[in-house]
């Protein structure tokens, strides 16, 4: 293919309960128009980003373009970007993601496996780039140096709801607040509740709110956004299975149904949005 055109869903990560393992592909899309040139390197970028990411070798999106092996030396791309950046909804990911997929495209190959470990290698854990690359909820995990992930359907009454402040958050300043070592009885706690949350999400929507309880991360993490963890516990209160979306400091749940939160949950500073879960992942399609 000489152009392609690439649509990559958001995605949230953890799901309270499965810290850097659990993840769902949200109904946000970012969308790619790669096309192959000659030579050299044109990139324009609108929405998320425009005017703050690096417009040459050094843009993500490139990056993991050049990550593909027969990928053409000249690329003109156009960027319309719409998830958030920094507010813990994978837009990097979703960004590695474009990129790997419109490599193979442009290279004449077809998304596999290697696709995966080529877009978790970026960030080190594979629960976004999972999520944007197949869609639905994803359970990842890495064995021998090697990034795995399985696609699960959700339950076909879940959908999320997100709220997002306008402050932004850094996965690596966040993840400067956990401990090294955690109480064995929470590291047992934490598995039994991941575990109850596959089931919770693809079967049992009424197993949320206990399925969604963490305690290795969100806990660690509030200094850095104390109203997050705020709206966190009072959507919670309301019987919404509410969880820090990521790295942060965008607040999310799942929701089943016409399900609304209720005007007495105060989340001032939150702008709140109603999202599908994407089913389908990462879309490629040639142009021309």
């Amino acid at each position: 293919m000489r152009a392609v055109h690439v649509r990559v869903p958001a995605s949230t990560a953890n799901l309270g309960s499965g810290f850097d393992a659990l993840g769902i592909a949200l109904g946000l899309y970012d969308e790619v128009t790669v096309e192959a040139a000659d030579a050299g390197l044109d990139i324009k970028v609108q929405g998320e980003g425009a005017g703050q990411v690096p417009l040459d070798e050094d843009h993500l999106l490139v990056r993991a373009i050049r990550s593909v092996e027969g990928t053409p030396d000249g690329l003109i791309v156009r960027c319309r970007n719409v998830i958030p950046h920094s507010r813990g909804l994978g837009s990097s990911a979703a960004a590695v993601v474009a990129g790997v997929a419109a490599g193979y495209a442009l290279a004449g190959r077809t998304l596999d496996d290697r696709a995966l470990q080529l877009a978790a290698e970026f960030e080190g854990h594979a629960d976004n780039a999972a999520a944007s690359l197949y869609g639905g909820l994803v359970l990842a995990w890495s064995e021998d140096k090697s990034y795995r992930a399985v696609r699960l359907e959700p339950h076909a009454d879940l959908h999320a709801m997100v709220f997002i402040p306008a402050t932004e958050s850094s996965t690596k300043t966040t993840r400067g607040l956990l401990p090294a070592q955690v109480p064995h009885v929470d590291a047992a706690f934490a598995a039994g509740r991941a575990a109850l949350a596959v089931h919770a999400v693809t079967t049992a929507p009424d197993l949320l709110m206990p399925a969604t309880e963490d305690r290795l991360h969100q806990g660690y993490r509030e200094p850095a956004w104390p109203d997050t963890i705020r709206g966190v516990e009072a959507l919670r209160a309301a019987g919404f299975p509410a969880t820090v979306s990521g790295a942060g400091p965008t607040v999310f749940t799942l929701v089943s149904g016409d399900r609304e939160v209720p005007p007495t949950v105060d989340l001032t500073g939150f702008a709140a949005h109603r999202l599908e879960i994407d089913r389908d992942g990462v879309q490629v399609r040639p142009i021309g």
